[in-house]
């Protein structure tokens, strides 16, 4: 007779059980998140690139002789003027005083045409002399002329000569290696250069680029207020990756696209007072592709997909729940996708635990680092 109301007092608890677990607020799940803030970004095309100096001078004699002396140390930095070789002035010299020579007697005979033309003129106003012999005496006096003219060309010519056999620089910069010692004979019809000067304060890089991101490049800045996109940084990484200190700026784009590659040449100019850009090294350019004056960044790891591989990010709504949200991603940032639709600035994402959040799922969030500056 006990059985039965046992079974019952059972049957009332199993029921008031079922009753509490169905009203118990579901558990809330732990997740770290991050609130999204918009910043301006640039995205960079890594490219290859070759170094050129700014400016290069090679030296050649203009007049052929034998060299008596090198005025410089090579691989020393020189200034524009500054003499490097000199070249035996001995036959230059005598070759001034041979035209100097010239012109004196040129002048003498200019004196004596100029007498004879002066007593001719006055006898043919007197009807003196003949038409015949004035028009001599004026031909004379202007062949004396035209001989004083060449005589003072030809001395000015080898005075250039002289000044020639001393060669100097044309520009400022490091000049290289010696290409002839002194005793060596220097023509001026040689195609071998003495030595090669460069400037280098300034550099040149020259890369190749994809037009469709030049193109990109163009349509993220038309309308904004970035100005040139020829105006933008360009930051340089050394030979061994590591950053190098200044930033250059494109000079100048092809105007017409390599059929071959689909690519453009674009020559980048860098500051370079440590002269550690060389020419000929070979380093990395980072480009701009494309410019976002305010982007919305989120850690890789926030990303998830389901299952037709679309990215998805679990946002904080307003209750505290978790909506798991489709958006369209953009490059990957240093570790961080650019998030180019399906998110607005100020929402906050799950960046931890977000495979185990279901959609209206409460939430316990704490926050997390933020994201790093990806132009860092």
């Amino acid at each position: 007779m006990l059985c039965v109301p046992l079974l019952l007092l059972l049957a009332c608890s199993g029921e008031q059980d079922a009753q509490a677990n169905a009203t118990a607020k579901p558990q809330a799940v732990r997740v770290g998140v991050m609130t999204v803030q918009p910043q301006a970004i640039t995205v960079y095309d890594e490219l290859p690139g070759r170094v050129s100096a700014l400016r290069t001078a090679e030296i050649r004699p203009q007049v052929s002789g034998i060299i008596q002396k090198k005025l410089f140390q090579e691989g020393s930095f020189v200034s524009a003027d500054a003499p490097l070789f000199q070249i035996d002035p001995s036959p230059f010299v005598a070759d001034v005083d041979a035209a100097s020579a010239a012109l004196a007697r040129a002048n003498a005979e200019l004196v004596n045409a100029k007498v004879k033309f002066e007593r001719a003129q006055l006898l043919s106003a007197q009807k003196i002399t003949s038409d015949e012999a004035f028009n001599n005496a004026t031909a004379t006096l202007a062949q004396a002329k035209a001989n004083v003219a060449e005589a003072t060309a030809n001395l000015a010519r080898r005075k250039l000569d002289l000044a020639n056999a001393t060669i100097r620089s044309p520009i400022s910069g490091t000049i290289g290696q010696s290409f002839m010692t002194e005793g060596g004979l220097a023509s001026s019809s040689g195609s071998t250069p003495l030595a090669v000067i460069q400037q280098i304060d300034q550099v040149y890089v020259d890369i190749r680029q994809s037009s469709i991101s030049v193109e990109s490049l163009r349509e993220t800045v038309t309308g904004s207020k970035l100005g040139d996109p020829e105006k933008l940084p360009v930051k340089i990484k050394t030979i061994t990756d590591k950053p190098y200190a200044h930033t250059g700026t494109i000079l100048f784009s092809d105007i017409s696209v390599d059929t071959a590659t689909g690519s453009l040449g674009i020559r980048v100019i860098v500051p370079n007072p440590e002269n550690h850009l060389l020419p000929g090294m070979f380093v990395r350019a980072l480009v701009p592709r494309e410019v976002y004056s305010a982007a919305l960044l989120v850690p890789q790891e926030a990303v998830i997909r389901d299952l037709t591989g679309k990215p998805q990010l679990v946002i904080v709504t307003a209750d505290g729940t978790g909506e798991r949200r489709r958006v369209e991603l953009g490059p990957l940032i240093h570790r961080n996708y650019l998030v180019k639709r399906g998110l607005a600035a100020g929402e906050a994402v799950v960046v931890r635990g977000q495979d185990r959040v279901q959609t209206d799922q409460l939430l316990e969030t704490s926050p997390v680092q933020t994201v790093p500056d990806p132009q860092s």
